[in-house]
């Protein structure tokens, strides 16, 4: 197994409780979405943790069963299939990845085995669901940087997926992104305290301007 960035419960628990939205804003990295289309196969499913990236050949999963033994505990597995949908992931490889403490899949292929999925609150991002089975025959990489729809992925960077979506916020920029990110939920939690008493969001927003033009 290869050492990830080890990030501690309180920080986890910080960046579940801000979410993934309020995290990308904070972040002022572009990048650190990935594509809207890889979302919760669940509503509700909720992760923070270390990424560990695999790279999986189009209709073949054999690079899952390798990380499932070298992956830490705690990691999110994210993998890239290069946007083919099949059943890379399903049932079997859950009760596998929760013997091997491994937190949740984000995947830009597909799954299977919903109702599985879903009964045993697995967190699983996908771009899609697919009956399709997949061969076990190359290994095109296992714990190594990758491009995952367009962002950058380095083992160990901080993934945050929702139901608004995935971002990774790389290492460097977690404790900067966490801090802006509270600034960023309280100030929100006073604007809609200050909603709640009759303000606006014209007014609180400094768009009152545009009540003049309209």
């Amino acid at each position: 197994m290869c050492a990830l960035h080890t990030f501690s419960v309180a920080t986890l628990e910080l960046a579940r409780k801000l979410g993934s939205s309020t995290l990308y804003e904070a972040s002022g990295l572009p990048t650190s979405a990935v594509d809207p289309l890889v979302r919760t196969i669940w509503p509700g499913a909720s992760v923070a943790g270390p990424a560990y990236p695999v790279e999986c050949a189009p209709g073949d999963n054999l690079a899952i069963h390798i990380a499932m033994e070298k992956a830490p505990r705690g990691s999110i597995l994210v993998v890239s299939t290069h946007g083919f949908v099949a059943g890379y992931w399903g049932e079997v490889l859950t009760v596998a990845a929760e013997a091997a403490g491994i937190a949740a899949l984000v995947i830009d292929g597909g799954v299977r085995d919903i109702a599985a999925l879903t009964s045993r609150h697995f967190p699983v991002f996908s771009r899609g669901i697919s009956v399709r089975g997949t061969i076990k025959a190359s290994v095109p990489s296992v714990g190594q940087s990758l491009s995952f729809t367009g962002t950058p992925i380095v083992p160990g960077d901080l993934v945050v997926a929702d139901d608004d979506g995935v971002v990774v916020i790389p290492t460097t920029h977690v404790e900067a992104t966490l801090a802006l990110g509270q600034a960023r939920f309280d100030k929100e939690a006073r604007i809609m305290d200050e909603l709640r008493q009759g303000r606006t969001t014209l007014d609180l927003l400094g768009l009152s301007r545009w009540r003049e033009r309209t």
